[in-house]
């Protein structure tokens, strides 16, 4: 084609008229690539010349820890007003040294409150342009046909009450129903169902399974699957506590293929390793970098989980060791006012937990704060702290000071009443000889805090679910920190503790020691969802697998005994009864099911490969089934989610508790004698192939013998001539005399 003649009889009438559409084609600049690094921020105070070095200064200092801004490139623009002076226009232009700056500007800057009248809106400038583009006449988008899905929680309907569990052995994943005494019934079995291990989610709603390009959950009656989530080399995942987020972590990171990529990343996550998705759209919300080693000669190494959710599920953090912990919002994902809480040399925090009370007020509209604790150690004359701070205000509501600390552990009680911090105290020489509990009554004025002394080392610490008290495991044994875990089984002693609250109203409420059960081998504790049963138990050990059952609320045959004191002028250990002890060879896992009526204790083949497979006691511990399954992985008990029944309606339950019993007692019973007549029919069916098959091998050597003229076996001639001889000796024995002497 020849290129177009220049006439100039024939010359466009203005400026306008010019067509330059094959210039601009020729020409054309992709936004993506030329200004991906500029950000546009509204909402700029308008200020004349004499106040714009003095606001430019301020915006200067909010955006200094996003990135490099390049020099000459903190553009204002201006305009004359009707007063006929130069003012700002409200917004500005901001171009940084890469566009990984202009990303972090977006995410941490954008809706940065100045003052109160002004709130900046910082976006890319490619965003603003493509926006601009958009078609003004509005398109409804095509409308999907409604789909019915299944009920996710249907397996909380069934009618004998079950639990459920999944069982992971080999390339084989099943999901079963729990029947006690006899064999589980299969709701759902797959091979190669998942990779490397399975996961609950918190309520139970998903199955977790994991894939080599990321996560999948799965659910419902027929077991299909619900949603997948993209994370290639994915490890480790974690939920909130009402299963909205989901957070996956790789230790692989992110990589964007050059060409045809369609995945949910963006250049934006490249390099890092932790996402976070929205668990029903399946949206990737944000994704976070992994902690850097400490020391460049340290590996790397992930503390899982990453982020701990706050009982609200408003809120997430993370914890940058000995710097910060960053408290992030949801569904933002932005940071808490845009800026980490510094906290020299922190160690641990942990999250209080809510409530009944609390969530009423959550479902009112009137939520409470949540609440963190956290514990700093002695440095630079300092002494070491735990500190209680109230989230978002960042409010410090309680610290208290500690000294020859060595090591602490917070443990919250599961309604946040109380939180206990487990002091392991150090000598001179810096080995642990003692411990200590601090216990925090956060539901009282002022937080008090009351010191439990311990005269031994604390190994294990656990409070009753639902209750004030809790149990305790301690040695002084001097293998303790010198022997391999595992390969030394250490002398141990079981304690009980319950909160004495006295009679009179002013009179002081103290930790009480219960009882104290020596010549122990015991170094975890499980107690039962429910309260009041607990189970001591030796895990992973080369040479001991005890298990013992107590019961804490055991009524004393003893009929003046009653209920745990008050006052304290009763013997709480009257309560307190050793209920069975069992033995599991190899146990390397102890789980209670959700109903706290039955416990499951399993030997995984990924710590050992002998005698792998499970075994079901009731809470008596009585054993009601074993099983022996090669290459056995794992058993998790299916959680349950909160009741939505009333207080009263749970009150009436108790009260014709009797009728719902009985109704189960009869299900039980039907079903026990369906199983013996069962394994009746079975036996009696083996007896008569046994039968029938030696009959017929009879019959064919007789034929056979026949044939050949051979004679009958020595033995059966002897059989035959026997049975035809058969003797009956009849004994019968008769009572002559009967004479009785006392003897001195």
């Amino acid at each position: 084609m020849a290129p177009p003649r220049f006439d100039l009889n024939n010359l466009p009438e203005s400026e306008e008229d010019i067509d330059f559409s094959d210039i601009e084609e020729r020409y054309q600049l992709s936004f993506e690539e030329g200004f991906d690094n500029v950000v546009v921020v509204d909402n700029v105070p308008e200020v004349n010349e004499a106040k714009e070095e003095k606001l430019i200064g301020f915006l200067r200092k909010i955006f200094k820890n996003v990135g490099e801004i390049r020099p000459g490139h903190f553009v204002m623009p201006k305009a004359v007003n009707e007063k006929g002076e130069l003012m700002s226009k409200g917004y500005m232009f901001i171009e940084f040294e890469t566009a990984e700056q202009a990303v972090n500007a977006v995410k941490l800057i954008d809706g940065y409150k100045m003052d109160r009248s002004h709130t900046l809106a910082v976006n890319r400038f490619t965003d603003v342009e493509k926006y601009t583009n958009v078609e003004e006449d509005f398109v409804a988008p095509e409308e999907i046909p409604f789909e019915e899905k299944e009920h996710l929680k249907s397996w909380l309907a069934d009618e004998m009450g079950r639990d459920q569990m999944v069982v992971y052995r080999g390339n084989e994943v099943s999901v079963l129903w729990n029947m006690q005494k006899e064999q589980s019934h299969v709701a759902h079995s797959k091979t190669h169902w998942t990779e490397t291990y399975v996961q609950w989610s918190p309520l139970g709603t998903y199955l977790t399974t994991f894939h080599q390009q990321g996560i999948a959950l799965w659910g419902g009656e027929s077991w299909n699957k619900i949603i997948r989530f993209v994370h290639p080399g994915v490890k480790l995942v974690d939920y909130s506590p009402s299963e909205r987020y989901l957070v996956s972590w790789s230790n692989e990171p992110i990589v964007i293929p050059e060409d045809n990529y369609h995945g949910p990343f963006s250049t934006e996550d490249e390099g890092n390793q932790i996402a976070i998705w929205d668990v029903k759209s399946g949206a990737l919300l944000r994704t976070f970098p992994s902690l850097a080693p400490t020391s460049p000669n340290a590996r790397p190494t992930v503390s899982w989980p990453v982020f701990k959710w706050s009982a609200s599920e408003r809120y997430f953090a993370r914890l940058t060791p000995g710097v910060q912990i960053s408290v992030y919002e949801a569904p933002s994902m932005g940071l808490l006012n845009k800026k980490s809480i510094k906290v020299d040399g922190v160690v641990d925090f942990e999250w209080a937990p809510m409530s009944d009370a609390d969530r009423e007020l959550a479902k009112s509209g009137k939520p409470k704060d949540d609440m963190l604790a956290y514990w700093t150690p002695e440095a630079n004359n300092q002494p070491a702290r735990v500190t209680l701070m109230s989230i978002p205000t960042q409010q410090i509501v309680r610290t208290k000071n500690l000294f020859n600390v060595a090591d602490c552990k917070l443990h919250w009680q599961n309604r946040g009443d109380f939180l206990c911090v487990k002091v392991d105290r150090q000598a001179k020489n810096k080995k642990v000889t003692s411990s200590n509990l601090e216990v925090f009554r956060v539901r009282e004025k002022d937080i008090p805090v009351e010191v439990v002394e311990i005269k031994e080392t604390i190994l294990a610490f656990a409070w009753e679910p639902k209750g004030e008290r809790f149990a305790i495991i301690t040695t002084s044994d001097p293998n303790f920190g010198s022997a391999a875990p595992g390969t030394t089984t250490l002398k141990t002693s079981a304690s009980f503790y319950y909160l004495d609250k006295g009679k009179g109203k002013d009179t002081l409420q103290s930790f009480k020691l219960i009882k104290t059960l020596p010549g122990k081998s015991c170094n975890t504790i499980f107690w039962s969802p429910k309260g009041r049963n607990v189970v001591l138990a030796t895990l992973r050990s080369q040479t001991v697998w005890d298990i013992e059952f107590y019961d804490l609320d055991f009524e004393p045959l003893d009929s003046q005994a009653t209920k745990v004191p008050t006052g304290g002028e009763k013997d709480p250990s009257a309560y307190l009864r050793l209920l069975a002890t069992g033995e599991h060879y190899g146990v390397t896992d102890i789980e209670w099911d959700p109903s706290g009526r039955f416990l499951a204790t399993s030997a995984s083949v990924w710590r050992h490969t002998m005698e792998n497979g499970f075994q079901l006691w009731d809470f008596k511990g009585q054993l009601l089934y074993k099983e022996n399954l090669d290459k056995f992985k794992q058993l998790i008990w299916r959680p349950r989610p909160r009741t939505l029944l009333s207080k009263d309606q749970i009150k009436n339950i108790r009260k014709t508790l009797k009728q719902y019993s009985e109704r189960f007692d009869e299900m039980d019973m039907m079903s026990s004698s369906q199983v013996s007549s069962a394994e009746r029919q079975r036996r009696r069916k083996l007896l008569e192939d046994w039968t029938n098959w030696r009959k017929h091998v009879e019959a064919d050597l007789a034929s056979e013998r026949a044939a050949i003229g051979a004679p009958a076996p020595a033995l059966a001639q002897a059989t035959a001539s026997d049975e035809d001889n058969e003797e009956v000796d009849e004994w019968v024995e008769e009572v002559i005399d009967e004479k009785e002497e006392i003897v001195a």
